[in-house]
């Protein structure tokens, strides 16, 4: 039934042809109805406020399809009604309410605007005199009327207070548009109805609707009589049935539990369950056939034993020891990765050896989109084993890893058994994904649960609280992913063989892209190598100006993006085959993302190179300093941590302790301030290793003498000036070979890590390798170190 009131008719206004068009759905309004109606559509809002600023008055048509937004004019109705606006009132979400009253029919002519709002030129409806003798119109009307006390009687007429104003209508239009608001037709109905142009004609359609109302209830009830009849019936079967029961039983009858029990013991003995859980299996059979089979015990029990019986206790796949196999499918599924690779194929040397290996913990740390998830299905694949992925991200529930106790109402057992009987066997490749995401908070410590799980020493009997008895974990290879190393706990950390996968080098990026990113991205759109064709400079321009990412994750998404491009071109008719080169990439993917960081023009005092570690790998940084006249004080600014304020107080603190050594003017620091500035001042950075970047940019302040504009250095400063270790070698030697760099400051402790830069990303460039400051500086100057030097401060600071 609608909304709709009964209404009193008002003192018509004089109408305009042309009015604000308001598009209404699932109703229909009709003349002298009062229906409130809220309003959310922006070009509705206008049309309403339009009419309050003007005549009050709106044109009222339905649309066709009520889910249209934003109906055009083929799919709104052409006979409507116009209404005017009783009230209205401003929500605080931005909607309208509004209670409108139906004043008289109209059909939209034509449509003068749409924008903010559809304006209509209107054609009013004028109501035909009816042509039927008085005693037959009169017939109609006492039909109806008797129609409606029926409807009455059944007591689904809504509105009782129509009734004594429909006793005395005798206007036939009026009375058919009043029984109509209120009698729950569809849209089509009540559409077709507010179009019967003739009153007597509209009437004998409402007592149709109401005739067919008078069936349905009339069978409805009928159908009520019979349901409770046949519930006396079904009460007493059942008191029938559980006297058989107890017959049966007496007569030591079989039942359908005696059947149910015994196909359960069946499945207990095709699982090959260990002796601990087919007794406890057993138990629990017993148990089931005590209860009422309809009890929410005997359901948990059920499902206990279902679990029970579907977990692969005794299955397990035979792995592919081919090491050459191996060899082959990690390398079909990935470029690089060298150091994983070897240690899979190692794992499968031992298990070819030792059939009883227990199952490898490896963790894969390394930025987003090198591979670490990818590369768990294809060792998977390698072993001939099943892959089960869990996503930790997020989880900060234990009850995730080891499962709900059975007491509570919709337990489950935990994600670890969830995956294994998923595998459907005992030694599947699992991989816990994010798990340097977990979280933990008043529900417990999922990655304190993950401990048992992840100790190649414990996990042979793994206990789950849902399933209470111990599985085994051991011929599980888990596989742990991570974007970094510190979140993770360090006794989970303890459990697991961390293996670090740097950032790809621009090389490596290109024969990604060429070996795997763009046949795939071809064969997912459709498209012929026949028809595009990427050049080596067109891959480069894509890496350098479009993606900034130690992955290939985005570079794959913009090759899908020309991939899209060219096929909208194959469709349109383009002949020949599209080349992607580096001249024309941006005709693909517009303007470009990315610049790469601008050298420094020359040598220059107070500007050293420093480089830095980020989860989407390696960066340079500028580190500026200047003086200025003051008091002594140092001023740091571009959204520095802690960590790399106080590098910036350590080098300031070693400059000052050697200033006779270095050649510096007695006693500058009384006099002036200095500044220390990191460009990017938007983006957060910390960590130690900018030290001896900051201690080279004072120095050079300080004495006058210049840094090289092609040495870029690394590395964490003490007040003494010793250089110590550093991490993230890798992404760091990548970032200054991109800057075009040419000699590269080290700690001394590093010259070890050299090994993993590989050799053709070594060409071209000179390491230093440095055991203090006094070897950083004289590989920053052009000159024999930075002391001694006479300096010249531009306004004499």
């Amino acid at each position: 039934m609608s909304d709709a009131t009964l209404a009193v008719p008002l003192d018509r206004p004089e109408v305009p042809d042309t009015l604000p068009l308001l598009p209404v759905r699932d109703i229909v309004v009709f003349p002298n109805m009062v229906v409130p109606l809220f309003v959310g559509r922006e070009s509705s809002i206008h049309a309403v406020r339009f009419a309050m600023e003007h005549s009050r008055l709106v044109m009222l048509a339905s649309q066709k399809v009520s889910s249209t937004e934003s109906p055009q004019p083929s799919e709104i109705y052409t006979t409507g009604t116009i209404a005017t606006v009783m009230r209205m009132i401003t929500l605080s979400d931005g909607r309208i309410k509004l209670l409108l009253q139906g004043m008289v029919k109209a059909k939209i002519v034509s449509y003068l605007q749409s924008v903010p709002f559809y304006t209509v030129r209107l054609q009013k409806w004028d109501e035909p005199k009816v042509t039927l003798p008085d005693i037959e119109l009169h017939a109609l009307i006492r039909l109806v009327r008797g129609q409606i006390e029926r409807i009455i009687s059944f007591g689904r007429f809504p509105v009782t207070k129509a009734i004594p104003v429909i006793e005395h209508m005798e206007d036939p239009s009026r009375l058919s548009d009043l029984i109509a608001q209120h009698l729950g037709l569809t849209m089509e109905a009540a559409q077709d109805l507010l179009e019967t142009v003739d009153p007597v004609a509209r009437l004998k359609k409402v007592s149709s609707f109401m005739a067919k109302e008078i069936d349905i209830l009339t069978m409805q009830q009928e159908i009520q009589v019979e349901a409770k009849g046949e519930i006396d019936k079904s009460q007493r079967e059942y008191f029938l049935r559980e006297q058989m029961k107890a017959i049966q039983k007496e007569l030591n009858d079989g039942d359908e539990r005696s059947l149910e029990s015994k196909e359960f013991r069946e499945k207990i003995a095709a699982a090959s369950m260990p002796k601990k859980v087919e007794e406890e299996a057993e138990k629990q059979v017993k148990r089931m056939e005590k209860m009422h089979p309809d009890s929410a015990e005997t359901a948990n029990i059920r499902t206990y034993l279902e679990w029970l019986i579907e977990m692969p206790w005794s299955k397990e796949t035979q792995d592919k020891l081919d090491l050459a196999l191996a060899e082959k499918v990690l390398n079909e599924d990935h470029y690089g990765l060298d150091k994983v690779k070897e240690r899979i194929v190692e794992y499968l040397a031992v298990c070819s050896i030792k059939k009883t290996m227990k199952g490898p913990i490896l963790c894969f740390v390394g930025p987003p989109g090198v591979g670490k998830t990818s590369l768990g299905r294809s060792i998977a694949r390698a072993m001939g084993r099943e892959f089960v992925l869990v996503s930790l991200g997020g989880v900060h529930d234990e009850a995730e890893i080891r499962g709900h106790r059975r007491t509570y109402i919709g337990a489950l057992p935990g994600r670890i058994i969830q995956g294994i009987k998923q595998a459907g066997t005992k030694n599947p490749i699992f991989m816990l994904d994010e798990i340097d995401k977990v979280g933990t908070d008043f529900r417990g410590d999922p990655s304190s649960a993950l401990l048992e799980v992840l100790d190649p020493k414990q996990n042979h009997a793994f206990s789950d609280h849902y399933l209470g008895l111990p599985f085994d974990l051991s011929k599980v290879m888990f596989i742990t992913t991570a974007n970094q190393i510190d979140p993770i706990p360090t006794p989970l950390k303890d459990r697991m063989e961390i293996i670090h996968l740097s950032g790809y080098t621009l090389e490596e990026k290109v024969a990604i892209a060429r070996q795997f990113l763009i046949p795939q991205q071809m064969a997912e759109h459709g498209v012929l190598p026949a028809q595009v064709r990427f050049d080596n400079a067109g891959i480069r321009k894509i890496i350098a100006h479009y993606t900034r990412e130690a992955g290939v994750r985005n570079l794959e998404r913009e090759i899908a993006h020309i991939m899209r491009k060219t096929a909208r071109k194959i469709v349109e008719g383009a002949l020949g085959r599209q080349v992607i080169t580096g001249a024309n990439v941006g005709n693909f993917l517009g303007t470009s993302k990315f610049q790469p960081e601008a050298a420094v023009e020359k040598d220059t005092v107070g500007i050293a190179t420093g480089l830095a570690w980020t989860p989407t790998g390696g960066d340079i940084i500028r580190v500026e300093a200047t003086m200025m006249r003051g008091k002594g004080g140092l001023s740091l600014t571009g959204n520095l941590g802690d960590v790399m304020k106080e590098s910036a107080q350590a080098a300031l603190s070693y400059i000052r302790s050697n200033e006779k050594a270095l050649g510096i003017s007695p006693n500058p620091f009384s006099e002036n301030d200095i500044h220390i500035h990191v460009p990017s001042g938007a983006i957060p950075k910390d960590g130690p290793s900018a030290g001896i970047t900051m201690a080279t940019a004072l120095a050079s302040l300080l004495t006058g003498v210049p840094v090289r504009r092609d040495v870029a250095m690394t590395g964490e400063v003490t007040l003494r000036g010793r250089v110590l270790q550093i991490g993230g070698l890798k992404e760091k030697v990548l970032a200054a070979k991109r800057a075009g760099m040419k000699i590269i400051v080290l700690p001394k402790q590093n010259e070890k890590d050299l090994d993993e830069i590989p050799p053709h990303v070594q060409k071209g460039l000179k390491f230093v390798f440095a055991n203090d400051m006094s070897d950083v500086l004289t590989a920053a100057s052009r000159q024999s170190g930075f002391k001694a030097t006479p300096r010249r401060h531009s306004g004499r600071l």
